[in-house]
């Protein structure tokens, strides 16, 4: 149905209009040199994520980035789902289904024992995508953030 392909910088032509569909499509403001220079190291490799592109390579219909972080109560490595995209018209054909279920092994080789991702409270089409795939609300924890 949906391939996952591991994101590298000679993909950054195709994967960058998809992120700003993203952007635009979720009101997040971003300029084309923001984005290069957020995806340039994730691309080259950096320890800190991934990016996959989803579908053909040569014509990708859309992506999902992980970021890595690590927790002593999860055992090691975890990830956290930073952006995930399909472009409109290809979705509800089980492609977001099928990347989360192929993401864990995927990033296995990585060493990520737990994978976190937020969602919009209102949202209810994606929070149903998420819990059909494993995901869980961790009652006793709500996500804080601090911008530098």
């Amino acid at each position: 149905m949906s391939s996952l392909t591991l994101a590298r910088l000679e993909d950054i032509d195709r994967l960058e209009p998809l992120v700003a569909a993203f952007h635009t499509f979720a009101g997040i403001e971003s300029t084309e040199e923001g984005r290069s220079k957020a995806l340039v190291p994730l691309l080259e490799g950096t320890p800190h994520g991934v990016a996959y592109l989803i579908g053909p390579r040569r014509a990708p219909v859309g992506y999902i980035v992980i970021s890595f972080g690590y927790s002593l109560e999860l055992g090691g490595i975890d990830g956290f789902i930073d952006e995930f995209y399909i472009r409109e018209k290809v979705r509800g054909r089980g492609m977001g289904s099928e990347v989360l279920l192929t993401l864990l092994p995927a990033l296995s080789e990585h060493g990520v024992k737990a994978l976190h991702l937020e969602v919009d409270r209102d949202n209810e089409r994606a929070r149903r995508l998420y819990q059909r795939a494993g995901f869980e609300p961790r009652e006793k924890y709500h996500l804080m953030t601090r911008v530098a």
